[in-house]
């Protein structure tokens, strides 16, 4: 099918220290009501920050700033855990570090664990500058969690683990080799998904950056499928949703999100906000929906990578808020 394109007190330490106190801050720094979000498009909930996820300065923290988080329910899974909750999340920049936290209640606050980071740059296979952009599954056939991330930019991993802690058999399973025209293939989160004809359980949906390939934007939303979610990966070699169709240039970080009876990809573009577009429960369509999220001022100007839960029938979403290289997380509730 083909688809239409369509110092001091630094200044992350005030915001930080207003977001806490549940205030928002304008550019000036002087405290302002914080207001929510527009609703978003489909039905689909409007969200309102609640906190940042950690109440307390982290031990590990190499460059001050961390993106990308992935929050799982683990009281039904294994036994022996540390919360309720882990809280998956990693610098941006090198070295970079993949890292645990972890909570009772999905609103947070989060206790980073002791150990972090639990994976790090030097890999059995390799050593690399960096490892980022954690995203976790409980694959139940085979009771483990497997934890998807990249290191270099244009190489996505998987190591599996039977706690959610200690991950092993670190392996390569998408890389700009498998994506013609692609520089870079990172930012991957996979959710068991069936799509017709694919003979596929699990999805793989990813930022392939395409710079110079055309007038349609440099970062795109590509996807793969899997029989498995760890071996057998086939990557479809088209853009799946591209920012033209939202008037941008840039796409990153998508979700898959499942209503109305189909399927959706809630993601971040460079105007600072989140988007939403419908790509039918067969990745067949490229429909785009708008505005799925706004930046509030403590989120200074950006919101991204989101990732959602329940907790007690109350939708939460935890995302990246900030610049690229100076960001935190935040958790955001349904309202």
């Amino acid at each position: 099918m083909t688809r239409t394109p369509e110092g001091s007190v630094s200044r992350r330490t005030l915001l930080r220290g207003a977001a806490a106190a549940g205030v928002a801050t304008t550019a000036a720094g002087l405290a302002a009501t914080p207001t929510p979000a527009l609703a978003a498009p489909a039905g689909f909930p409007t969200y309102r920050y609640v906190r940042d996820a950690f109440a307390t300065p982290l031990r590990y923290n190499p460059t001050g700033e961390f993106i990308f988080p992935c929050v799982r329910g683990v009281y039904d899974k294994i036994s022996g855990y540390l919360g309720r909750y882990y809280l998956y999340y990693a610098p941006h920049d090198a070295p970079g570090g993949i890292c645990l936290a972890y909570a009772n209640r999905l609103e947070g606050p989060y206790t980073e664990y002791a150990n972090n980071p639990i994976i790090d740059r030097h890999l059995p296979t390799t050593t690399v500058s960096h490892v980022s952009s954690p995203h976790v599954v409980w694959d139940a056939p085979t009771r483990q969690f497997y934890l998807y991330f990249h290191g270099e930019n244009y190489t996505t991993r998987v190591a599996r683990s039977t706690d959610g802690i200690h991950f092993t058999n670190e392996t390569p399973i998408l890389s700009t080799n498998l994506v013609p025209n692609t520089t870079e293939t990172s930012y991957a989160r996979v959710f068991e998904h069936a799509v017709a004809g694919k003979g596929n359980r699990y999805v793989m949906v990813f930022m392939g950056n395409t710079t110079g390939s055309s007038s349609w934007g440099s970062r795109k939303i590509f996807w793969g499928w899997s029989p498995n979610g760890w071996s057998g990966w086939q990557f479809d070699p088209n853009p799946l949703v591209s920012p033209s169709g939202d008037g941008l240039t840039d796409i990153s970080a998508p979700h898959l999100l499942k209503r109305n009876g189909t399927a959706y990809l809630a993601y971040h573009g460079n105007s600072g906000n989140m988007y939403l577009t419908e790509v039918g429960n067969n990745f067949d369509r490229e429909v785009h929906l708008g505005v799925f999220h706004r930046p509030i001022a403590s989120d200074n100007g950006r919101v991204a990578a989101p990732t959602f839960g329940t907790d007690g029938g109350v939708s939460y979403m935890l995302y990246e808020a900030g610049h690229r290289l100076d960001a935190r997380i935040c958790v955001a509730r349904a309202v």
